[in-house]
């Protein structure tokens, strides 16, 4: 069956999808949030899922997708099922996470999970429940086919689709399902023709000029309840389906809804289907059945006589609001119990937004490259008795990464003589094993059944360790998020509302690491997270902490984590990638100070060296997005400083 076979019941069905499994759940996740964000999930034998159930690795990391198929047991045991995945969630620390669920959701329910599932989730639109994978089957009619298990035990949809298969074989070709929707069951039949009801408010427009203005009023219609349609919904160029379109205004259209400006007039499509709208005005005997809008100033329109258009020019809120007014004195069809808004709206609308070029772009990241690592890892092996809680004592004295590995030694990166007289007091400790550091993390080390996962989590920990070190011993401020460690600069190194300056010699830029908003102080901050694939590097995650203004440099300290993230959510939201981009060079700015590179110390000898520069990448296209506001004006914009939009987004 092809997506128009299955088209005609779309706006009928409603799955719960009890008739899949927890596996076939996980495959129309997959598929239908794969079509939605236009990414390919990997997806993975049965097994633990390591909280995914689909993967879509970018350089600038993963977006994880996790299916939750909980619907007998509800949203209950959903949150607590999420509160045990939080863990692995922060391990995987994607980019950008995903949940769908067949449990049905409420705007409340997923500001729940968004609280559980923590910053990995960019906003509540990533959390898909019954309702949005429903809408979702509804825009991908193929997806729907494809998965048979969600219809085929449904007896009138298999009459339906039976009966859809018999009027395919009848037909030339496919109408597309938006349009044949709209046509009268049996056009050649005339009783039939006539008991089709007329519900929908039609659209006619001009081409590519009126498509911005047709996808923000469409939606807006069907938010009060009124079907609307447009052949942008169709006709694209090349389509055959005039006829059809032209069969459906005529037998479908409540009201007709002319786009004026002379540009949109003069096309002759437009001509055409303004005089059926004409002829149809008269047959019905309704001289109000064409509303014109007034886009610009435009020609007088024979046969519309002295008809007053609804007025657009000055304002599109206010002609909406007076094209309502009309619609609902002329008693135009609308049903305010079953709001159903399209989402091929949006969907067409976000298509179209951003024009590819054909030029390369230079892209920034978030990636500090490791330009030096020590070529061997040691491990240390007690020759006699040691006291544990010395040796406990002498690691945090000594002030350098260390791993514990077994009952009587551990891993550093230091000199046996720096060893020996580091852990004096705590015992003997001889060099046991000297291993290639780069063999150790992809293989491990089997003399000490140190397998490669662990391997790679020791040495993980231990550059951890060092940019804690280096961050501590250079003045940052330590602060404990939910489920990492983050650095701030102190309010001596960046006081607030002053810029710190950053970039290359001739192109010298400045931003804020800490300034006041609302009556609060925010900071700015990174978390660094060590990684070896495709290559070694550090990935830095920026931060922002509040304080309540109380006119002192720090603040006075916020310990409420839901006001923090509501501060973080109203407050943050205006800034724009280059005020992040910024604030983070400037932050690396004092943490080098005049150097290229970030040292960090893993040993009294050793060190691993990060170039303090973020990585470039480069894009094949680009896209043609204008810079609104010029590189100074950007963080002196209001939006930079964060205003919220209301007092309760930041009151107790």
């Amino acid at each position: 069956m092809t997506a128009g076979e299955l088209g005609f019941h779309r706006r009928q069905m409603k799955y719960d999808f009890a008739t899949l499994s927890a596996d076939d759940f996980e495959d129309l996740a997959r598929d239908l949030i794969g079509r939605e964000c236009g990414v390919r999930f990997e997806a993975f034998t049965a097994g633990t899922d390591d909280g995914m159930d689909g993967r879509h690795a970018m350089a600038t990391g993963a977006v994880i997708l996790q299916a939750k198929h909980y619907l007998r047991s509800g949203f209950s045991k959903l949150k607590s099922k999420m509160r045990e995945e939080r863990r692995s969630i922060d391990e995987l620390a994607p980019q950008r996470y995903i949940l769908a669920t067949s449990v049905a959701l409420t705007p409340a329910n997923k500001e729940d999970l968004a609280e559980i599932i923590g910053p990995a989730l960019i906003s509540t639109g990533d959390i898909f429940g019954a309702d949005d994978l429903n809408a979702s089957l509804r825009s991908h009619s193929d997806i729907e086919t494809a998965h048979q298990k969600l219809w085929q035990q449904n007896t009138p949809v298999l009459e339906k689709v039976l009966t859809s298969i018999v009027r395919k074989a009848m037909a030339s070709e496919d109408v597309p399902p938006a349009l044949a929707s709209l046509l009268p069951p049996h056009p050649s039949k005339t009783t039939e023709v006539a008991h089709a009801g007329r519900d929908i408010i039609f659209l006619i427009k001009g081409s590519a000029v009126d498509d911005e203005f047709t996808l923000w009023l469409a939606p807006k219609l069907e938010a009060e309840g009124y079907q609307v349609f447009a052949d942008i919904l169709t006709l694209q160029p090349g389509d055959r389906w005039k006829r059809e379109f032209t069969t459906a205004l005529r037998h479908r259209a409540a009201k007709v809804l002319l786009l004026c400006r002379d540009a949109t007039l003069a096309e002759s499509n437009v001509e055409d289907d303004l005089d059926i709208a004409l002829e149809l005005a008269k047959e019905l005997g309704d001289q109000r059945f064409i509303i014109p809008l007034r886009m610009e100033t435009f020609r007088k329109i024979k046969g519309l006589g002295d008809t007053v258009p609804v007025d657009f020019v000055r304002n599109w809120g206010e002609g909406l609001d007076k094209l309502l007014d009309t619609l609902q004195r002329q008693k135009a069809p609308r049903r305010t119990d079953q709001i159903l808004i399209n989402p091929n709206w949006e969907i067409f609308r976000r298509r179209g937004a951003v024009p590819i070029v054909d030029e390369p772009e230079r892209l920034t990241s978030n990636w500090l490259r490791v330009a030096e690592a020590p070529d061997v890892i040691r491990y240390f092996e007690s020759s006699g008795v040691i006291n544990r809680s010395r040796l406990q004592s002498s690691i945090e004295a000594y002030g350098h990464p260390c791993a514990l590995v077994g009952g009587a030694g551990f891993f550093a990166f230091g000199e046996p003589a720096e060893i020996d007289m580091a852990f004096e007091a705590a015992g003997r400790f001889r060099l046991k094993h000297e291993i290639p550091l780069v063999e150790f993390t992809e293989n491990g080390f089997a003399k000490l059944k140190v397998d490669r996962q662990t391997a790679s989590n020791l040495i993980i920990a231990m550059l951890k360790t060092a940019w804690f070190n280096y961050c501590k011993r250079n003045g940052f401020v330590e602060y404990q998020y939910s489920n990492a460690v983050g650095f701030h600069a102190s309010a001596e190194q960046a006081p607030t509302g002053k810029r710190i300056p950053w970039g290359t010699q001739g192109d010298n830029r400045s931003s804020m690491l800490r300034n006041s908003a609302k009556g609060h102080i925010w900071q700015f901050g990174v978390t660094a997270m060590p990684a070896f694939w495709p290559f070694w590097h550090f990935k830095l995650k920026s931060r922002v902490l509040f304080a309540v203004d109380n006119q002192t440099p720090s603040g006075h300290a916020i310990d409420d984590a839901k006001k923090l993230h509501r501060l973080r959510r109203s407050i943050c939201k205006g800034w724009r990638n280059k005020q992040w981009y910024g604030r983070m060079l400037a932050f690396l700015e004092l943490l080098s100070g005049e150097s290229a590179f970030v040292r960090l110390p893993l040993s009294d000898s050793a060190e691993v060296v990060l170039e303090a520069a973020p990585m470039l990448f480069s894009s094949p296209v680009s896209t043609a997005l204008p810079d609104i506001l010029g590189e100074d004006e950007e963080e002196t914009d209001v939006s930079t400083l964060g205003r919220p939009d209301s007092e309760d987004e930041v009151e107790e």
